[in-house]
């Protein structure tokens, strides 16, 4: 045999071994759920805790007492929401840190909107109320201030547009007007039918214009929202957008089951010690509810992906006031209960201050831990308030 015959069935047995080596391996689709499977089950030592969530949906109906249910469900809603955040991070590699921190926001709030109905249907609109709220300053001071602390220990500085966050801030200031003034409204004339027909006008108007920001956000002035840090390591494996939004579906839906347990067990828990109705609404509802979001901003903030931790916490405080309170009001005023934006003179009060506060820290496009420390500490001050009153 010729060295040129050894040499093409050498070739030949190469060629033969690379496509055996090729079928070998799995398809993307196959590849992409064993990597999601790898990432969800394996990412996290908290997973250790994911067959709680079962327990934690069964157990209200199995009456294990108040605090059985909320030790379990809030245990339960722990690695929940670090596979939401993975989701939400594993989808903005995709489709980029603005449309992950949008989509991250809307099923976040997709839980406060469904638990909202649930205690409007029961009447407990100063529950509602006090949990917007307190979702909105949450948002706004303990989440973004431990996004800034933790964040700027790790690193020196962090950046982000800055563009984006003063559109968000500005419309903030807009929600808090239509807040103000059936508030005022209330206060001079204390004509319930003209404060409910002035907040349906309001939440309408709200709603309206919160489309007009999703036009803006995402299609006629998308660079105010884009940061340097969206960029993907090829080096590294990530799931497909489709499963990742199929996991962020699946994982709300589990938080919401699990909320709702854990929250119609707070007031149980607090009656028996007695604290307040108004911090539970304000301070003890929203931390417990959006414990998702919370961690997944701050676990996206010590990796210094500033755009998608500010378009979960800026973001959601935003899509809270110009989407979910409009919604709550509509919805109400759907099933016959009178939820208005009259949300009080300390209520309001607040909330103006703290968005004056936030709009002026953010403005710049950079922060740092001590920025952190400050909103941190303005919501200690208020959660002090309200436990005292």
């Amino acid at each position: 045999m010729s060295a040129k015959d050894r040499n093409g069935y050498a070739q030949l047995g190469k060629d033969q071994q690379a496509v055996a080596a090729v079928a070998k391996q799995p398809t993307p689709k196959i590849a992409s759920f064993c990597t999601a499977m790898k990432m969800i089950f394996l990412g996290s030592f908290l997973n250790i805790l994911l067959p709680l969530a079962p327990l934690g949906i069964i157990a209200p109906r199995m009456k294990w007492g108040d605090p059985t249910v909320f030790s379990v469900n809030f245990l339960a809603i722990l690695p929940l929401a670090k596979i939401l955040g993975l989701a939400t991070e594993e989808l903005s590699s995709s489709v980029g840190e603005t449309v992950g921190g949008l989509l991250n926001a809307s099923f976040g709030n997709a839980v406060e909107m469904i638990l909202s109905i649930f205690a409007l249907r029961k009447g407990l609109i100063d529950v509602v109320q006090g949990s917007l709220l307190g979702s909105i300053l949450s948002n706004l001071l303990l989440v973004l201030g431990m996004c800034f602390f933790f964040g700027g220990i790790k690193f020196h500085n962090q950046k982000y547009n800055a563009d984006g966050a003063r559109v968000q801030s500005n419309l903030l200031l807009l929600s808090v007007l239509a807040l103000v003034i059936p508030s005022l409204v209330g206060i001079v004339q204390s004509k319930e039918t003209l404060v409910l027909s002035m907040s349906r006008g309001a939440a309408c108007i709200l709603a309206l214009l919160y489309c007009m920001y999703l036009v803006f956000q995402l299609k006629t002035h998308s660079d105010y929202f884009v940061g340097a840090s969206e960029e993907a390591d090829p080096e590294e494996e990530h799931m497909s957008p489709v499963l990742a939004c199929v996991v962020l579906l699946l994982s709300t839906c589990i938080v919401a089951a699990c909320s709702e347990g854990l929250v119609d067990s707070v007031e149980g828990i607090t009656d028996s010690l007695g604290i307040s109705e108004q911090f539970i609404g304000v301070i003890l509802l929203p931390i417990v509810g959006n414990a998702a979001e919370h961690m997944t901003a701050v676990d996206v903030a010590l990796k210094n992906k500033m755009d998608l931790s500010l378009g979960v916490a800026l973001g959601s405080s935003s899509q809270i006031a110009m989407l979910v309170v409009p919604f709550t009001v509509i919805a109400g005023w759907v099933i016959g209960v009178p939820m208005d934006l009259n949300f009080g003179p300390l209520g309001t009060g607040i909330l103006l201050l703290t968005v004056l506060i936030v709009g002026s820290l953010t403005s710049d496009g950079e922060s740092n831990w001590l920025e952190g420390a400050m909103l941190m500490a303005a919501y200690v001050m208020i959660a002090i308030t309200f436990w005292v009153m």
